[in-house]
């Protein structure tokens, strides 16, 4: 079996004990974003499985965008990244 060569641990352990690996996180196309999906970037990226600027290039997403999910799952957890939360956990928004 041939393994490819990939910068960075191919595993890590979570605060909770279980094992994360790349095989665990999502597709680089991925197209729909669910909570968990998004959780899994963050999860990876705060233990240190990938580089915050690889997952923002390999998931063409935005420094803001993935700053409010780390935001989210610090403040509120995971369940905060439901588009469905949107209105319990995000901040509205004040016009001056």
């Amino acid at each position: 079996m041939y393994l490819k060569k990939v910068d960075g641990p191919r595993a890590v352990t979570l605060s909770d004990g279980s094992v994360m690996t790349r095989a665990d996180l999502p597709e680089p196309n991925t197209g729909r974003w669910v909570a968990s999906r998004k959780a899994a970037v963050v999860r990876a990226v705060d233990a240190g499985l990938i580089k915050r600027d690889d997952a923002l290039e390999m998931y063409e997403i935005s420094s803001e965008e993935f700053d409010e999910w780390q935001s989210l799952v610090v403040r509120h957890g995971e369940a905060a990244l439901k588009a469905t939360s949107i209105q319990r956990y995000r901040q509205p928004q004040v016009d001056m």
